[in-house]
């Protein structure tokens, strides 16, 4: 049989764990399309805010991680065919033109990319062209959970008890050794550079965790340092919550993004890793966390449109200030709270920031701003070199008290928690050249200092000015009172 098969890929750029790759080599076709739609509404502005959609750590990161793809492939003799175009336009041309019988691609789960998955349907019905989506972005397979996707329970804990006890972790999927070539005159373009996507190359901050290369490789390098040669799994539930350096984290979720790296792949090393050296709280902990990112994307194939709506997927109506000013400060990190201050210049900077630094950001937005949450969702969906759509805007809705979540007054003290994860000031210098020189006691509350003990914090030298007064009043940050993320108090202990 003379059979040319596409497979599409979107975010799921690897070989290994890979569904849609597998199923197509297992009919043997002579030819095989290998091809990633570069799609122009993913460089556009964000509907509420005008951010742009994709920015430059992002975009840098996946023409990286299409460039490493498409060196996998060549090794395996084949290509990829990069274009950029909308899928809906490029695959149904693309399929005649090779006179592909089958397109194979990966299902996602929210509103846009749906779309865009049931436009490639309607324009190739007539086509003779034969679909077929796979379910691959999860830990659990969707068709392996113990309850319908429209019953997903409203709190976390009851998904994870239930997935738990009733449902296994499929086993990856092998890598495929050869590939049949593309079909002759098939014309291969190069990859575009960031300046013709409309983004300038981002320059490099020596401040950064670390340097997030894109790709496969990249990824189970990563993996290989982290978990074997550093040993870091093993305490992992103790450092998880650092703001400095490469390895209080895994740091996996640039490229779970994009899909270089599965959930299924790094539970699978998880086991290994539990049977060669140690079962502990801290590798439970890796894969909770794999569950908590299950269930956001659970959750935007059952909320739909309402994981973006102003009143999230809870349907709580509160009403939330628009104003520009005080956003525009956050963002830049002038709010003069220096613990979210620090975070919010590291993500501009570097695309990243630590999990503890993203809730107590987005508490301080929502809870103590009241701006509409949503503004801080785009502006993360921009900047994030890890965005994930469902993990992204499930946080979100989840911090702001409108997604699901049975603490919904749940605020975060940003100067207790900052005094909890950075005491000596460490991080907070790092990314504050203007609190350099101001003593531990005070590094997270300037406002504290009286007149006689204030320092001069104009450098003169940087351009940078005085360190802005608090934007709300302080008492606000009562060391008394502070809040701790849900998903802490959930874990349970291994035997």
């Amino acid at each position: 049989m003379n059979e040319t098969a596409i497979v599409w890929f979107r975010n799921d750029l690897r070989l290994t764990d890979h569904e849609p790759l597998m199923r197509a080599l297992r009919n043997r076709p002579n030819h095989l399309v290998l091809v990633y739609c570069i799609d122009p509404q993913q460089f556009e502005k964000t509907g509420l805010c005008g951010f742009p959609k994709t920015g430059p750590h992002r975009a840098r990161f996946l023409i990286e991680s299409l460039e490493s793809l498409r060196n996998q492939l060549q090794s395996l003799g084949n290509d990829l065919f990069v274009t950029i175009g909308r899928p809906e336009e490029v695959l149904p041309d693309l399929a005649s033109q090779v006179r592909a019988s089958r397109i194979l691609f990966h299902e996602e789960a929210t509103d846009e990319e749906i779309r865009v998955e049931r436009a490639v349907t309607n324009a190739t019905k007539d086509r003779a062209i034969a679909l077929e989506p796979y379910w691959g972005s999860t830990l659990f397979h969707r068709d392996d959970l113990p309850f319908e996707v429209d019953r997903l329970p409203n709190v976390f804990t009851q998904f994870r008890i239930r997935c738990e006890q009733a449902t296994k972790v499929r086993s990856p999927l092998s890598r495929p050794t050869q590939l049949p070539p593309p079909p002759p005159g098939l014309q291969f373009r190069r990859l575009p550079e960031l300046k013709e996507l409309g983004i300038v190359d981002p320059p490099e901050d020596s401040r950064a965790v670390m340097r997030f290369h894109g790709g496969e490789p990249a990824a189970t390098a990563r993996l290989d340092a982290w978990f074997w040669r550093e040993d870091r799994l093993r305490n992992y539930k103790l450092t998880r919550n650092g703001l400095l350096g490469a390895d209080y984290s895994s740091k996996f979720s640039p490229w779970l993004s994009l899909g270089c790296i599965s959930p299924r792949t790094i539970a699978a090393e998880v086991a290994r890793y539990e049977e060669t050296r140690v079962r502990n709280d801290s590798t439970y902990w890796l894969v909770f966390e794999l569950m908590w990112r299950d269930y956001f994307r659970f959750l935007a194939l059952q909320a739909g449109n309402s994981l973006f709506a102003r009143n999230g997927p809870a349907g709580v109506s509160k009403t939330w200030s628009t104003d520009r000013g005080a956003l525009q400060r956050w963002i830049d990190g002038r709010t003069g709270i220096p613990f979210v201050d620090a975070n919010m210049r590291e993500l501009k900077s570097t695309g990243f920031m630590s999990n503890r630094g993203r809730q107590n950001v987005a508490s301080f937005l929502a809870k103590d701003l009241n701006i509409d949450w949503r503004f801080g969702a785009e502006w993360f969906e921009s900047q994030l070199i890890d965005y994930d759509v469902c993990a992204n805007w499930g946080n979100w809705s989840y911090v702001a008290g409108v997604g699901n979540d049975p603490r919904q007054d749940r605020r975060f003290n940003v100067v207790k928690q900052a005094h909890d994860y950075d005491p000596r000031g460490e991080y907070v210098r790092t990314w504050l050249p203007e609190l350099a020189l101001v003593p531990d006691p005070y590094v997270h509350e300037p406002w504290r200092r009286s007149d006689a003990n204030r320092l001069p914090l104009d450098f003169g030298e940087d351009g940078l000015s005085d360190y802005p007064p608090p934007m709300i009043g302080i008492d606000r940050f009562d060391p008394g009172s502070s809040s701790r993320h849900l998903a802490e108090k959930d874990g349970r202990k291994r035997k």
